[in-house]
């Protein structure tokens, strides 16, 4: 007994000196947005824990419409609205013109839950516009998409669990429209090698860092036209998904 005491008091200790290790770790760096415990700030790069801080705000309205006007972001909070069984939501907003942001969405009017749009932010402004700049040599001035909000179950089907687009916090991606006239489409550009391609990689993959489910056409086919970017709740330290 006395050497298992030992072993895990011996733990506990390394478990405390490893995250002793990991806040000066940040702080030196000047990333505050490392640390769970540091507020959300949807201008600043992006941290290690930004994605669970933004999926935290599907349970607080308030303090999501809080960082988006802090964040310059415009836009029209929507009326509470329900359905049968879990549809419906109490978050939703619409973004409008102008502000901070600067890619439209179309169809235009796009309507999500708060969170969503929160992270959509964050998304354009640090993955989106500079893997464009990037590897494309344009910007991006327009997210094609197809829709959130759809009172439905997971795939359409009659039974089982409700889709996240049940209380909009889900978006579908397709494609992208660039300055100089090129679109870039999920469907048609996924697959290969060229710039269009490595570009929408580019873009899924770090939207994994900001939504809790990240699927592309590398999951199954019924993705295979669009990124379904989503806030599902599944606590502060749920599992996220990435494909």
């Amino acid at each position: 007994m006395r050497g298992v005491r030992r072993i895990a008091g011996l733990l506990v200790w390394g478990g405390i000196a490893l995250a002793l290790l990991f806040v000066g770790w940040a702080m030196l760096r000047g990333r505050p947005q490392d640390l769970p415990w540091t507020a959300l700030d949807l201008g600043r790069p992006i941290g290690l824990f930004t994605g669970r801080k933004l999926t935290a705000l599907t349970d607080d309205f308030p303090a999501c419409r809080v960082l988006l006007d802090r964040a310059g972001v415009r836009y029209t909070a929507l009326p509470p609205r329900s359905g049968e069984g879990q549809c419906g939501y109490a978050d939703g907003v619409r973004f409008t013109a102008g502000g901070s942001r600067r890619i439209d969405f179309a169809p235009a009017g796009l309507g999500v839950a708060c969170p969503v749009a929160a992270a959509l932010a964050t998304w354009e402004w640090h993955v989106v516009q500079p893997a464009a700049e990037q590897l494309l040599g344009s910007r991006v001035t327009r997210i094609d998409h197809f829709g959130s909000y759809s009172c439905r179950r997971l795939y359409g089907r009659d039974a089982g669990n409700w889709s996240e687009h049940a209380t909009a916090d889900a978006v579908d991606i397709a494609g992208f429209r660039l300055a100089d006239g090129r679109r870039i489409s999920v469907v048609g550009d996924w697959r290969g090698d060229d710039a269009k391609a490595r570009f929408l990689h580019k873009v899924r993959d770090g939207a994994c860092d900001l939504f809790a489910t990240t699927l592309s056409p590398d999951y199954n086919a019924a993705h295979r036209d669009h990124l379904h970017l989503d806030q599902a709740a599944r606590g502060a330290m749920g599992w996220r998904a990435c494909r």
